[in-house]
Formats: C-alpha cells, sequence, structure tokens
C-alpha cells in the first residue's frame, strides 16, 4: 500500500497481493490485520493519518496527510 500512496485497494486485492492467492472465505482477516497495523504505527490507531479506509471499498495508504 505504501508503495503505491492514494490508491484504493479492496479486501480482496489486500487477500491476494499479501497471500499471493484467491482467498475463499472471510475478508475479515483484512479488518483484524489493518487494525493491528494501525495500533502500532499510528499515534492514534482510533484517528488514523495513515492507513485510511474508504467505506464500502476498502484501505489506501494517505501518506499522513490529513
Amino acid at each position: 500500500m505504501a508503495a503505491n500512496k492514494g490508491q484504493v485497494f479492496t479486501k480482496e486485492q489486500l487477500l491476494e497481493n499479501v497471500w499471493g492467492y484467491q482467498h475463499v472465505g472471510d475478508t475479515n482477516t483484512i479488518t483484524v490485520y489493518v487494525r493491528k497495523l494501525r495500533e502500532k504505527i499510528e499515534t492514534n490507531p482510533s484517528e488514523p493519518r495513515f492507513i485510511k479506509t474508504v467505506w464500502g471499498i476498502g484501505y489506501k495508504f494517505d501518506g499522513g496527510s490529513q
């Protein structure tokens, strides 16, 4: 995501790009991993500056802009 700042990725795209296969099942796995990443890199994970949620689509890396 950081290499493609501003590009929105669906949960399905992230599953495929990270694990290298077409995931069959629950995309909530991505939600959990994004939460854990936010806990590590965000000052306040409840108000993320880096990994933004694009509601109804997925996530994007915003690089810390507000």
